[in-house]
Order: C-alpha cells, then structure tokens, then sequence
C-alpha cells in the first residue's frame, strides 16, 4: 500500500540510514537552494554544503531538484511577485530577448543588469521562500520520516 502512495524517491529519503533530523536538515538544505536566486548553482552549492557539513547528500540532492525544469517558471515568478509586492510594482522595463547561447555574451548580462528594477524583487522574493521553504520542508521531512519509521516498526511487527 505505502508503494503505491509515495513515489521512489520519497520512499528512499525516507528510509535513509540516519536520524530523522539529520535527513529533514540536509533535505531543508536543498530546499533553501532550490528556491534561492543563484540560479545555476543549485548543485553545486548542495553538494558543497553536504560535504563540508557531513549531511547526506542524497537527502540534499533529493531537496535540490524541487527546481526543476518543471518547476523553474512558477517558482521564479511566484518569487518574483512576491518581491514585487514588498518593494513596489509595477516592473515597467522588458527583459531582454532570451536565448541559451546569449547567455555566454557580455552583452546579455550588461542588458540583463540594467534591469535592475525586475531582478531586485526577485532577489528578495527567492531570498524569502528559500527561507520559509527550508523552515517548512525541515518540519514536514521530519514529521514524514518518523511516521515512516513507525510505520515500519508496526509492520515487522505484524509480520514476525
């Protein structure tokens, strides 16, 4: 039955060998990162932090890739009218055209920083979910993991 509710990865982080707090903090982690503004270093800063801090970084990878290609566009915009509406709209200047190989030309990050007036309520829109992600993700992977392992306890105990 547990199978069938909670998907692969999930059921693994939340088997993880270590203690619950130890897998809520290094999730809560990932999480911070998914939602921060460095986009791009996502990754690496998870994998950073797993290492120097002796988290597990399965848990971190796991929190990390709430960001991703699915997740980047609502993430990013609920962040960046969320900023908006701490610091003023409306965002009146227009992003500059988009295009992967632009993104290695000077001249696109020079365009990209005069739109300081979109990129500043993003920065704290993304800065305010990572926290309040991490806050909320370390409380729910902590509760998940000890229900989890109750529930595991109850089940052998059935079995044998």
């Amino acid at each position: 039955m547990m199978r069938k509710l909670v998907p692969g990865y999930i059921r693994r982080l939340l088997a993880l060998d270590d203690t619950p707090e130890r897998i809520a903090l290094a999730f809560a982690i990932g999480v911070f990162f998914a939602f921060s503004p460095l986009i791009g270093l996502h990754t690496f800063l998870g994998l950073l932090v797993a290492f120097l801090f002796g988290l597990n970084r399965a848990a971190v990878l796991v929190g990390v890739f709430v960001n991703n290609p699915w997740t980047l566009v609502p993430i990013y915009s609920t962040a960046t009218y969320l900023g908006g509406l701490l610091i003023g709209f409306p965002v009146t200047a227009p992003m500059p055209q988009f295009g992967w190989k632009q993104l290695f030309h000077g001249t696109f990050w020079h365009e990209l920083s005069s739109q300081w007036a979109l990129i500043k309520p993003l920065l704290l829109g993304s800065s305010i979910l990572s926290v309040l992600g991490a806050l909320l993700s370390f409380l729910a992977v902590r509760y998940l993991v000890v229900k989890f392992r109750a529930y595991r306890t109850q089940l052998k105990g059935v079995i044998l």
